[in-house]
């Protein structure tokens, strides 16, 4: 799709005849003008995104990386299943910690029901460095019903694919793999951290894969500074 051959946004904006009750001519008008920016919006997010299945060929993964998960020992290759593509979301509980990161959790916590959805595309696994019984334990403790966790028994996949950060820590990670005739690549992982981030902005990719700061987004207190999620209130 070429955008240059697309009605503008304003046009369509004016064209869209959406008003709501006792609202004045002031927001209307400022409403127009933001719907003409939201629809730049979805056409930008669409160009990044062909930009991205437009990608060469990543790197050939070479290791056959070994995880455990509920029913046992699995090993990288395994965890595609019958499909041709992988997400791993790399989870914020090494064994250091007694709690895994709230951020990661809230996450992992919208996504769960969609499990079942994603994986009529693709094969999922959420893997984490902490055993695998801790994860199964908060797992249970949490009421996730679908996420498939696996622990990283050697921390070889978290170094290589940029989970674990200096002196050791954690960092949460998103990660897609293909397999192709036989042959497994990256396909693309989440690059935008700390030396990407814009002054007094959290560090964040786009688009945001958290469903929270979607919601919060659309609201006019925004994303607050001072406040993240919690694992319990």
């Amino acid at each position: 799709m070429d955008n240059r051959h697309l009605v503008p946004a304003a046009v369509l904006a004016a064209k869209n005849g959406v008003k709501f009750p006792n609202e004045s001519e002031e927001y209307r008008i400022a409403r127009d003008a933001l719907l003409a920016e939201e629809i730049e919006l979805r056409r930008h997010i669409e160009r990044v995104a062909r930009q991205r299945r437009a990608l060469p060929p990543g790197g050939e993964v070479k290791k056959d990386y070994r995880f455990e998960g509920a029913a046992g020992p699995i090993s990288f290759s395994e965890l595609f299943a019958d499909k041709d593509t992988l997400v791993v979301y790399s989870y914020m509980f090494g064994p250091e910690r007694e709690r895994p990161c709230p951020m990661c959790t809230s996450l992992l916590s919208a996504w769960d029901g969609e499990v079942p959805d994603i994986q009529q595309r693709v094969a999922l696994a959420v893997v984490a460095r902490s055993p695998i019984g801790k994860l199964l334990a908060f797992k249970k403790e949490r009421g996730w019903h679908h996420l498939p966790l696996y622990s990283d028994l050697t921390d070889d996949y978290s170094r290589d694919y940029h989970a674990i950060g200096t002196g050791g820590s954690d960092e949460p990670a998103y990660n897609v793999f293909t397999r192709r005739d036989g042959t497994i690549r990256h396909f693309w992982g989440g690059e935008m951290g700390g030396v990407t981030a814009d002054p007094g902005e959290d560090p964040r990719g786009a688009p945001d894969l958290m469903p929270l700061w979607t919601v919060i987004d659309t609201t006019p207190e925004g994303r607050a500074p001072d406040w993240y999620p919690k694992l319990s209130y």
